[in-house]
């Protein structure tokens, strides 16, 4: 048996002396008390030795992740023909095995096995000295943690922030300078301003041309378009425009210079940047874009800065006097800061921005810290996510869309109500309805008028009835107080008679109102109820008090 052993000078293969001892493990580490003991147990057969530190480096971390270098391969073929390999991890036991098919072995014996060759390193390797060895493993372990954290002179994002700060530095001047060619040469040639809109292909032809003059006799088919062109020496002809003197288009012409050699230098820079932002940071660039990502960078400080920020401070980052200034006046906070220049924002209808950038700055908070902090070195993870949000985009584009078109695009179906029909499977309750056409409205007539007239119909027959238990209850009431009078009170029998005289004359009237109600048609049943009504009310006023109409006609008598 072999026993491979890693150490930071390079890889150790010792031969297994006596493989009985390793049955009892308990009783192993007495065997490397001394080196002489140890000596009798294992015996080195092999070393091959790290050329440099990147070599070490690459093999440590190969081992880290359970696989085999180039180095270990070609030793291992070498050395271990027919024998079985003791290993300190299982995984690379079953990486050799299935690369080089050299029987592994990895338990708790090998495990204390490795403890004591450990002890006696120094003594079991010959011109391996402890002097050495502390230096060689202080050196690689530093590597090895470097590596682990991804430490590289390529990911150094302070010239992100320096070349994001000149780009925006240059953009300002550019800017400034350019407006200061327009103005200055807007006094030879005014309309070339309208004529030219974009600013390096307006230096370029002042550059070109000088005097106006000279406009005719140039050809600007490299600068401008043809109708451009066409446009410029028209308008060069009969310019408004006041004479200049060499010496001024001599100094305009250096201008012009200077915004060229600027907008190339800019054109340089923002290729230089994009490089940057793809090495540094290629989901956070795939996500959010390199001049958004590289401003949000330098507002963080760092990248490692901005991955300790969550996606709530990535969201308003650059929005901060606006932040303090809702806070202390108690309005809305502001929903996004440098994201609101990303195109997924931009894309986003005005309504739906908010939401748009918290998504991204949820997702960007993601990304940084893969970028930052991640083993992978693709964008696959911003390219993922920038789906997802565009797929979320379209989502609250077709919400929106939906409620302003009225349409029921995502949705649920709602399906007509039925109500002879069960929600299970138990069919129709009540047979099917069929169509009525009895029931349609004719021309002229319709059932609704004809049920208007029944309806009118009705309550002029029944006011007579009502009419006539009225009368009869008010004759009740009148025989009982003709009895409850005396007889003898102020009157005679010839009074009397008289009264019952004008009772049948009242009764013969109103038999002939009852009967000409009758005759009347529905439209003047309502009329003659209300007369009826009122001859029923003086009449209670004649015979509520008999005793005075008595008193009445004796006045009259004594006065005759």
């Amino acid at each position: 048996m072999l026993l491979l052993f890693e150490t930071p000078a390079g890889f150790a293969l010792f031969k297994v002396l006596d493989e009985g001892k390793l049955s009892k493990v308990e009783d192993l580490g007495k065997e490397f008390s001394s080196p002489d003991s140890a000596r009798k147990v294992v015996k080195l057969k092999a070393f091959s030795k790290f050329e440099n530190t990147s070599e070490a480096l690459e093999s440590v971390t190969k081992i880290i992740e359970s696989s085999t270098s180039k180095g270990l391969r070609k030793f291992l073929r070498a050395n271990c023909d027919g024998e079985t390999l003791a290993v300190a991890d299982s995984k690379l036991g079953n990486a050799i095995k299935d690369k080089l098919k050299i029987e592994c072995v990895h338990n708790n014996a090998v495990m204390e096995l490795m403890r004591g060759v450990r002890s006696q390193l120094t003594e079991l390797i010959s011109g391996l000295a402890t002097q050495d060895l502390a230096p060689m493993s202080l050196g690689l372990s530093h590597s090895l943690s470097r590596y682990k954290l991804k430490f590289s002179p390529d990911k150094v994002d302070t010239m992100i922030i320096q070349a994001i700060g000149l780009l925006d530095d240059l953009d300002k001047e550019l800017n400034t300078y350019a407006m200061r060619v327009r103005e200055w040469y807007g006094w030879h040639f005014p309309e070339l301003a309208k004529i030219v809109q974009d600013n390096i292909l307006y230096a370029r032809s002042v550059k070109l041309m000088g005097s106006r003059d000279n406009a005719a006799k140039l050809d600007f088919s490299e600068i401008l378009p043809e109708e451009v062109e066409a446009e410029l020496k028209e308008a060069a002809v009969i310019s408004m425009g006041s004479d200049v003197s060499d010496v001024d288009l001599m100094n305009i012409k250096e201008l012009c210079d200077q915004v060229l050699s600027l907008s190339e230098y800019r054109a340089q820079l923002y290729d230089y940047l994009k490089n940057r932002m793809n090495t540094i940071a290629p989901n956070l660039t795939a996500l959010v874009g390199e001049l958004v990502g590289a401003r949000l960078i330098a507002h963080g400080g760092s990248l490692l800065n901005l991955a300790k920020q969550p996606g709530s401070t990535v969201q308003i980052l650059g929005a901060e006097k606006a932040l303090f200034r809702a806070l202390k006046t108690k309005h809305a906070t502001p929903k996004y800061g440098l994201l609101y220049h990303a195109s997924l924002v931009g894309q986003a209808p005005p309504k739906m921005k908010g939401k748009m950038s918290r998504s991204l700055a949820a997702k960007a908070a993601l990304t940084i810290r893969y970028d930052a902090l991640g083993d992978g070195q693709d964008d696959s993870m911003g390219l993922e996510n920038r789906l997802k949000l565009e797929a979320r985009l379209r989502n609250l584009e077709g919400k929106e869309l939906g409620r302003s078109a009225g349409s029921a695009k995502g949705k649920p179906k709602i399906e007509a109500y039925d109500k002879d029909r069960k929600k299970g499977a138990g069919g129709l309750i009540t047979p099917a309805k069929t169509y009525n056409p009895s029931a349609d409205a004719i021309l002229g007539q319709t059932p609704n008028s004809t049920a208007r007239k029944v309806e009118e119909e009705e309550p002029a027959k029944e006011a007579p009835v009502a009419g006539e238990q009225k009368k009869e209850k008010k004759k009740k009431k009148r025989s009982e107080e003709e009895t409850a009078v005396p007889s003898d009170r102020n009157g005679t029998a010839e009074q009397d008679g008289e009264g019952e005289a004008k009772k049948e004359k009242k009764k013969k009237k109103k038999h002939q109102a009852e009967s000409d109600g009758v005759q009347n048609d529905a439209d003047e049943g309502g009329k003659k109820k209300k007369k009826r009504k009122h001859a029923e009310a003086e009449e209670d006023d004649e015979y509520e008090t008999p005793s005075k109409k008595k008193e009445k006609k004796k006045k009259k008598k004594t006065e005759g």
